[in-house]
């Protein structure tokens, strides 16, 4: 069956953070030095709010005094500036392009990132940001939602084209994404799985349908 769609996660399949500072999680260790014990579920807090570090605190009950926003702030900007492309990811959003394939991202980040990936990753068919649509991978509407944003929400159900998508985690890049009729892959830049850079994807998966 043809290809109308695919669909990338971001960071670790199409971007890489090159001088990680870790702002979140120095948020929450600082939160932590406050008292509050940290939860399994404050990161997908952080990820589906739509303000910044400022907003994350407010939200989630840490006080910041202003040298320690400020440090924060500069920790995140580090890192935002050392956000880069892989080279295999601009090969293969080049041949999907040149074959007349539509492409969008799907990812779970922290609303500043979100205008990262959009400046690197401009003129996309869809962008399903966690931070901006309030619902994170692998919850099902985040995959309907970006198969709307391409046009293709019937797509799943009619198999008028075959929908893929491609990512580092086998939980939201894989299963995920197949709960829904699209056909999800697996990307492992270790070596440790059946793909280690996207052209490999798209040899294999996106020009044998």
């Amino acid at each position: 069956m043809v290809t109308a769609a695919v669909i990338f996660d971001l960071f670790g399949t199409v971007l890489e953070i090159q001088d990680r500072q870790n702002p979140y999680r120095r948020l929450l260790r600082m939160g932590a030095e406050q008292g509050r014990s940290a939860s399994p579920g404050d990161m997908r807090v952080i990820m589906k709010l739509s303000g910044g570090l400022k907003e994350a605190a407010a939200t989630l009950g840490i006080t910041l005094s202003p040298w320690a926003l400020a440090e924060l702030e500069h920790a995140l900007e580090v890192e935002l500036a050392s956000v880069r492309i892989f080279d295999d990811a601009l090969a293969a959003i080049d041949l999907l392009r040149a074959s007349g394939i539509k492409i969008a991202v799907c990812s779970n980040l922290a609303a500043p990132y979100c205008d990262v990936a959009r400046r690197l990753l401009p003129d996309l068919d869809g962008y399903a940001l966690s931070a901006e649509l309030g619902v994170m991978k692998p919850d099902p509407m985040i995959y309907r939602s970006v198969c709307s944003l391409l046009g293709l929400e019937h797509a799943i159900d009619t198999k008028q084209g075959q929908v893929i998508m491609v990512g580092d985690s086998k939980k939201c890049d894989e299963r995920g994404p197949r709960v829904c009729g699209i056909q999800g892959f697996h990307l492992d830049r270790a070596g440790g799985g059946r793909f280690i850079n996207l052209v490999e994807f798209y040899n294999e998966i996106v020009t044998q349908n």
